[in-house]
């Protein structure tokens, strides 16, 4: 009996050393948990320009308690060239960055650099946006995602309302649309503002230059880093030939985008069309004051669509909350949140659910005689084909070619002689 109860003792002991073993760890695990839920996370997110993502942090921030977003805003250029050097040092990178299209593919280049966003689950959510949009954030291979979509800049007809009038041609959107369905009907109409007004149809030989070449899939370079530009048939020879040609009837402005001239022309009507994006909405209510009433939007002839700018947010490697960084990303581009982006800074959604929301559609612009100018810039975004290649140096190769267009303009110099030496410059600089 003794044994027996010495036994029994032994195994009570056991059994209760296993109960309580399985107890702390359950207890450890749940303790784990918990501190996980409740672990607090800053994320530094860098920024360019007027987005209003700040706002929408703070609401992030409201609905997730454990989360820190500490937004830094910067001007475009300054901003790349931070990330760039941050990059290329191996620290200093944020968590977080917005990356302008544009300026893509000189990151795209360091993809080993940034997180893949398929890896944290963006696949999951690619129907939710236009298919050209979503690929431009892809690589070759389509295998790799740097960054999920944000804003776009599809291009749109933006007229002179009252310079239209004045020439006999129709003023209403829709009407325009129709009158102006091709690359002929364009000049046709030009012409027809040059005989009635004396004023240019379009500001500047670059808007001229940009209406093919933004439409255009291959231009400059293509994904090997090869200069294109001889090629039979390229587009960008295309565009510049079809420049040239409205240059030499004479609808083309001297106007260059931006400068005190361009702003005040816009004011007062001093040239009738802008082929613009979406986003230069914004700029014109608020600094074209003379201007509000006079101005209207149309689609563009199809040749001509094409997407001007937007952006992608991307989390670089160097982050140590790469989830919850991507948690808050996916939340920021939802469609609910492009909306609210869209009513408070004009950043034109990528998720096409949006353009069928009753405060999309309806939203009305004083600006623009009370026109809903939204339905236009939506259907546009609707009519590009496809993602646009660009390479790292798509700038300095594209000023080297403007350069040409603008000693045509200027000088009176040889378009064909300049096209050469256009040529010649790109190919050295390719070669540095």
């Amino acid at each position: 009996m003794k044994g027996l109860k010495k036994l029994f003792a032994i195994g009570l002991s056991t059994a209760l050393a296993f109960t309580l073993a399985a107890c702390n760890n359950n207890e450890k695990s749940s303790s784990d948990d918990v501190e996980n839920e409740n672990k607090q996370v800053t994320l530094n997110f860098w920024t360019f320009g007027a987005t209003g993502y700040e706002d929408l942090a703070k609401e992030y921030e409201k609905e997730n308690p454990n989360v820190k977003v500490k937004v830094r805003a910067a001007e475009t250029a300054e901003h790349h060239d931070a990330l760039f050097t941050a990059l290329s040092a191996g620290s200093g990178a944020p968590d977080i960055s917005m990356l302008e299209i544009d300026q893509l593919d000189r990151f795209k280049a360091a993809q080993d650099r940034f997180e893949n966003l398929y890896d944290l689950g963006a696949k999951d959510i690619k129907d939710q946006y236009l298919d050209w949009k979503w690929s431009t954030g892809e690589n070759n291979n389509g295998d790799f995602l740097i960054g999920l979509p944000t804003d776009i800049g599809p291009k749109a007809l933006y007229y002179r309302m009252d310079v239209f009038e004045e020439a006999g041609l129709p003023a209403e959107p829709d009407e325009v649309a129709n009158l102006i369905s091709s690359p002929k009907a364009f000049e046709e109409a030009g012409l027809k503002v040059k005989e009635q007004t004396g004023i240019p149809f379009i500001d500047s030989i670059e808007m001229a230059f940009r209406a093919y070449l933004d439409a255009a899939e291959e231009t400059f370079l293509n994904p090997e880093g090869e200069l294109l530009l001889e090629e039979d048939g390229n587009a960008v020879k295309n565009a510049y030939d079809y420049a040239v040609k409205l240059n030499e009837l004479g609808i083309v402005g001297k106007f260059e985008m931006w400068s005190p001239e361009w702003a005040n022309a816009v004011n007062k009507g001093e040239f009738a069309a802008e082929l613009g994006a979406g986003w230069l909405k914004g700029w014109m209510e608020g600094n074209a004051t003379e201007a509000i009433g006079k101005w209207r939007v149309a689609t563009l002839p199809s040749e001509f669509a094409a997407n001007w700018g937007g952006s992608f947010i991307a989390i670089p490697k160097e982050t140590k909350n790469a989830k919850e960084a991507y948690e808050f990303v996916e939340w920021l581009v939802s469609p609910d949140n492009q909306l609210k982006s869209f009513q408070a800074k004009g950043l034109f959604p990528s998720a096409p659910s949006v353009y069928e929301m009753d405060e999309f559609k309806n939203n009305e612009d004083e600006f623009f005689g009370g026109q809903a100018t939204a339905p236009v810039f939506a259907k546009a975004a609707q009519d590009i084909n496809g993602a646009i290649y660009k390479g790292e140096k798509y700038f300095p190769v594209y000023q080297e070619v403007l350069n040409a267009l603008k000693n045509v303009q200027s000088k009176g110099a040889d378009p064909e002689k300049e096209w050469t030496e256009a040529i010649k410059r790109a190919k050295d600089l390719l070669n540095r």
